[in-house]
């Protein structure tokens, strides 16, 4: 069992580069408002962020770019000590599907998540390192049904394949998840109740 403290990685991190004096620019997939509202509370303390959007796997499209508006909203809304910006990217479902191919009857949390996982975070990775970013993450691991080691399991490789430097996570730590539904509910976001994919929808029913 994987028992790696990334929040305290993330703590060490922070604190040296604090003392450099320089605040480092993320590059941060964002899977939709409410996940996302903790985090950028959070690191907007200690990074310039920009919020990258890409989940083909959210199913059906009306769903898609209905989470995409909560989450301009929330940025539009929310105050932030650091810039916070937004990247757009269209919506390509068929990526998805095509990355989970032969997995479709996979359970919850396995194997086809966990290439839903990569297939975002590898765009991400790829998108950090063409537009020069220091460091590279996701908002995924504050949700309790995510599975964070795996998660920055796959960051840490992307981090070497594309030569951006991952920040290692777990916002569900410090009750981020908690945080997250207090601000959801003060700006009223909407709350879907699965995870994106056609999958986790059935799986819900």
């Amino acid at each position: 069992m994987n028992r790696t403290n990334y929040q305290a990685q993330l703590d060490l991190l922070i604190e040296r580069n604090k003392e450099t004096g320089i605040t480092p620019s993320l590059f941060l997939h964002c899977c939709c408002a409410p996940c996302s509202s903790y985090v950028l509370e959070y690191l907007s303390e200690y990074f310039r962020i920009t919020v990258f959007y890409y989940n083909p796997n959210i199913s059906p499209e009306g769903e898609y770019f209905k989470r995409k508006a909560e989450l301009n909203r929330l940025i539009a809304e929310m105050p932030f000590k650091n810039p916070v910006s937004v990247v757009d990217c269209d919506y390509d479902s068929a990526a998805f599907f095509d990355s989970v191919k032969g997995l479709e009857k996979c359970s919850e949390g396995g194997e086809r998540c966990f290439v839903c996982y990569d297939l975002r975070l590898r765009k991400t990775a790829e998108v950090a390192r063409e537009m020069g970013f220091d460091y590279f993450a996701s908002t995924l691991s504050i949700s309790p049904l995510k599975n964070a080691s795996k998660l920055n399991e796959i960051g840490r490789k992307l981090a070497n394949e594309y030569d951006v430097e991952w920040l290692p996570n777990d916002f569900k730590k410090r009750e981020g998840y908690k945080r997250s539904i207090e601000l959801s509910r003060q700006h009223g976001l909407y709350r879907q109740d699965y995870c994106g994919c056609v999958f986790s929808k059935r799986a819900g029913e």
